[in-house]
């Protein structure tokens, strides 16, 4: 379990000469940790995709309505959030500790500059306990098996995949992830879920170049997926109301505007 330093060798794999994405999306959402190139990156992409930076902050809006409703009408004090990204206002366990002091909250990432800011995550309430493991969302199962020293795999869980899926290139390995997470926590466990899409309904046709642009010019390289391939991760989960949704409107007040990333929360029966 990282201590929330960087680890001896975390500032050799931090290259600050090429944008990456955690940066990049930092700077989309308004954030100052970044550096000229992901400034010029996330300037040209949102030149060719404008509504990213409104994906970015219905994203983050997206997860402090799902963890609020995770934590305060399910009761759920444990949450897995897997591709942390770096920390901004409101992060997990600030809302979760926020409704139950209790919450015990396992960030997981292997982003250099997510490290170099995981003691800012590592800061929660005196009767809860945030962590942080450095781990590939590849392997699942180190995940699993690192988050279980401080969550209670007998009681439920909430898995957190933000925007994280979209890295994994193969969609096989993907929905295989997700399974392996998904089937070492118990029934009444849950999986909060988003990811990009090319689908057109929800104005997603714009994200193919600006992901081909991306994947020349940045790190790592992503993917959309289609709405059909993306309800397959929940498959043995249940959804809740209102099912798999843009991320901007799920369970928002009012009438927000639609944006081309999907999010839905799902419960283990």
């Amino acid at each position: 379990m990282s201590d929330g330093h960087t680890p001896s060798g975390g500032s050799a794999r931090l290259n600050t000469g090429v944008a990456h994405n955690a940066r990049v999306w930092n700077y989309w959402i308004g954030g100052k940790d970044n550096y000229e190139v992901d400034q010029q990156v996330g300037e040209q992409v949102a030149g060719m995709f404008p509504i990213i930076r409104d994906i970015a902050r219905a994203d983050r809006e997206f997860l402090g309505r799902a963890v609020a409703h995770v934590a305060g009408e399910r009761g759920v004090r444990q949450f897995l959030d897997i591709g942390t990204g770096l920390p901004t206002a409101d992060n997990t366990h600030e809302i979760a500790q926020r409704i139950a002091p209790e919450s015990r909250i396992v960030y997981v990432d292997n982003d250099p500059i997510v490290l170099v800011h995981a003691r800012t995550l590592l800061t929660g309430t005196r009767d809860g306990v945030t962590a942080y493991i450095d781990a590939d969302v590849h392997d699942a199962d180190a995940i699993v098996e690192r988050a279980g020293e401080t969550l209670d795999f007998t009681e439920p869980v909430a898995v957190m995949m933000l925007g994280i899926l979209n890295f994994v290139l193969d969609y096989d390995r993907a929905r295989d992830i997700v399974r392996r997470v998904m089937a070492a926590v118990p029934s009444g466990s849950l999986l909060v879920l988003t990811h990009p899409t090319f689908d057109a309904e929800l104005g997603g046709e714009g994200q193919i170049p600006a992901m081909k642009f991306w994947n020349e010019n940045a790190t790592p390289p992503i993917t959309a997926r289609s709405g059909e391939d993306i309800a397959a991760f929940f498959e043995g989960l249940e959804l809740l109301e209102p099912g798999m949704v843009s991320c901007a409107q799920w369970r928002a007040d009012g009438s927000p505007a639609s944006v081309p990333q999907y999010g839905a929360v799902a419960v283990k029966p």
